[in-house]
């Protein structure tokens, strides 16, 4: 596996020419082409390793997450919100996915009580901190960067990030109850008022927006320093993620119909298969989706002179 990709904009910065400066000018029509060619070429060049790593780490992470999550909900005085936040998350998940996924976590759960609670959650945040870190990994790649930090300092961060997605979640889930709350009343106590329910119906939506600002919050938080303050987009990664998440989920049980399940060739594994290869296809969509932002990136010209700064 090679350490960083060949299309990485520190990479394409030590082999610019002025002609190439002044391509996009002479040729501008074949633009779309080239950050094409470099998304392609960087997620050649590691992204299948880095999703089923990704599947692996997915499948690890996700018990402690909820440990964690039910730590902070219970400290914060929002128990309740655990059980909201699993059964949003397993909506969007395929049916066989969720199905297989459902009775683990609530044991998980139910097991996990007062120190034992606590104890779990250190642990937590200390396996999705590896997660974080193989997401951060996959950034370093496609943009070039060498690490300039220590280990611990990596680690830290990572642990900050779980902390506050989790209150962010919680925040989440507030709001929709709020909303639910909000539409119960509109509906049978308010009948006349048509126009709130449509802007209760559209919001809805939120969970989707809430995906592409929450990956979009996590790309920007990992992307190496140089290129996060750089002007250069951030947030067609996170969009093009939320998007193949969602088709995914959408198109997975149809096309495994379409085969015939995977029964007959892993038996009563094959729920366990399933959820791999979800987490799989997710992880390779995440990939994309970072070395699309890649791609889009341009090396601030004080670096084409000098080493790579902090990664």
């Amino acid at each position: 596996m090679q350490d960083v990709s060949p299309e990485s904009p520190e990479e394409r910065a030590k082999r610019r020419t002025a002609w190439d400066r002044h391509l996009d000018r002479v040729r501008p029509g074949t633009r779309p082409f080239e950050i094409a060619r470099r998304a392609i070429v960087g997620v050649y060049s590691d992204g299948f390793i880095h999703a089923g790593n990704l599947a692996y780490l997915a499948l690890l992470a996700l018990f402690p997450f909820f440990i964690v999550l039910a730590a902070l909900a219970q400290l914060f005085g929002r128990g309740p919100d655990t059980q909201l936040a699993v059964a949003t998350f397993l909506d969007s998940l395929p049916a066989t996915v969720a199905d297989l996924l459902r009775t683990p976590i609530a044991d998980v759960l139910a097991a996990r009580t007062g120190s034992l609670l606590w104890l779990g959650a250190a642990v937590g945040l200390w396996t999705v901190g590896s997660f974080i870190e193989t997401i951060r990994d996959i950034l370093r790649r496609a943009y070039g960067t060498p690490y300039s930090r220590g280990f611990l300092h990596y680690r830290l961060g990572s642990i900050g990030i779980i902390v506050a997605s989790v209150i962010l979640a919680l925040t989440a889930f507030s709001m929709q109850v709020l909303l639910t709350a909000a539409e119960e009343f509109v509906s049978r106590l308010l009948p006349f008022a048509g126009d709130a329910q449509i802007w209760i119906a559209v919001s809805r939506l939120a969970p989707l927006l809430l995906m592409v600002l929450a990956l979009y919050a996590l790309i920007y938080s990992l992307t190496p320093t140089k290129y996060r303050y750089a002007d250069c987009p951030k947030w067609p990664g996170p969009l093009f993620i939320a998007f193949w998440w969602i088709g995914v989920t959408m198109a997975l049980p149809r096309v495994l119909a379409l085969l015939g399940g995977y029964d007959l060739t892993y038996g009563g594994l094959a729920g366990v298969i399933i959820t791999l290869l979800f987490f799989w296809l997710v992880g390779f969509g995440l990939v994309i989706g970072v070395n699309i932002n890649a791609a889009l990136a341009e090396t601030p010209q004080p670096a084409v002179k000098g080493p790579a700064s902090q990664g």
